[in-house]
């Protein structure tokens, strides 16, 4: 079955087309084509934490066998850059290209994104709170682009009223404030397109405390409209549908892991993480220390916060979104906890 942009491909279709193959042991992954990175000065993240091979046999559309271990081209969405001491006035430094891509979202699917570095989500930016961020933006792309960082900032600073047209450029500079899990998108009009293009990222300000140590995750859900009829044909984190259903994410049972989450999802209300055999504690925007104890939360777009978990039990276990159309749409994954 080939699935292309220039046929309508509506969810209904698509879950009524993918269930037989699913029956039939023939589950439909994909994986996107390689991708560029950040261009800021920070090291590889994570060494040591690359996806399982651990074989397993498909019980959702798209779940399939993972594939063999081993870094793939999305771990530098997943794994964010390290946390830095707090050094007030240091300078950090980030350059950031908007062009239009082709993306293959699942096998045979493509989508026209427009993107931050070739990528969508974008990389992740991350400081220290009172780190003076600098961001050097160049627009390769084909139509008018800004970026918008949550937080505190000048008003000149704002991506709003800056406009960067194609072939153009523009320096944000601000000290980091405050503390937490924010975001970056674009701001010109219409919104709505150039988010659902996918022009968006994680902002991650590190606390001048630091937080304890972890393996750290970044996950942002989104979506995919691939026939412009305004609704969304495929749901993901970090790039295509499934994920990290074919590359699972190897964690350590009892080591705490903490997961920085945001909903940039367009043309739905809401979106949500549910995690499956394990409570986790779910702080807001990460900017305090007040927590819910759960393993559901709920995120309407543009909503983010900081999950931290121990797995009790090794294993694997299923994360997804709890609105089960967008899971069989691609919306989920399997953490692989080692004893």
């Amino acid at each position: 079955m080939l699935l292309t942009m220039k046929r309508t491909i509506t969810r209904r279709r698509f879950l009524g087309a993918a269930a037989p193959l699913v029956l039939a042991g023939a589950p439909l992954a994909g994986l996107a084509a390689g991708v560029a990175g950040a261009t800021g000065t920070e090291p590889d993240p994570h060494a040591g934490h690359t996806p399982s091979s651990y074989p397993g046999h498909a019980t959702m559309i798209g779940a399939g066998v993972p594939s063999p271990a081993g870094p793939h081209e999305h771990d530098a969405l997943l794994y964010p850059p390290p946390a830095l001491p707090h050094e007030p006035g240091r300078l950090r430094t980030y350059d950031i290209v908007a062009s239009d891509r082709e993306l293959e979202i699942i096998d045979g699917v493509t989508f026209a994104a427009w993107t931050y570095n070739g990528t969508v989500p974008g990389p992740v930016i991350r400081a220290t709170e009172d780190d003076l961020l600098r961001v050097s933006f160049h627009n390769a792309g084909s139509h008018p682009h800004t970026i918008h960082f949550h937080g505190i900032h000048p008003a000149n600073m704002d991506g709003v009223f800056e406009i960067v047209d194609p072939g153009g450029s523009f320096t944000y500079e601000f000290p980091a404030k405050p503390y937490g899990m924010h975001l970056y998108h674009c701001h010109a009009a219409p919104l709505k397109k150039h988010i659902h293009k996918g022009l968006y990222g994680a902002f991650i300000i590190d606390p001048p405390a630091p937080r304890p140590p972890a393996l750290e995750l970044v996950m942002v859900m989104h979506g995919y409209d691939t026939d412009g009829d305004g609704a969304n044909n495929f749901y993901a984190v970090n790039g295509p549908a499934f994920l990290y259903a074919k590359h699972p994410i190897r964690v350590k049972r009892g080591e705490l892991v903490r997961i920085f989450l945001a909903n940039l999802t367009e043309f739905d209300l809401i979106n949500s993480f549910h995690l499956h055999g394990e409570m986790f504690r779910y702080y807001p925007t990460g900017t305090g220390t007040a927590y819910e104890y759960t393993d559901t939360v709920m995120l309407c777009q543009g909503q983010r916060g900081i999950i931290e978990v121990e797995f009790t039990h090794p294993g694997r276990f299923m994360f997804h979104a709890h609105q089960t159309e967008f899971t069989e749409l691609g919306w989920m994954g399997y953490f692989e906890v080692e004893a």
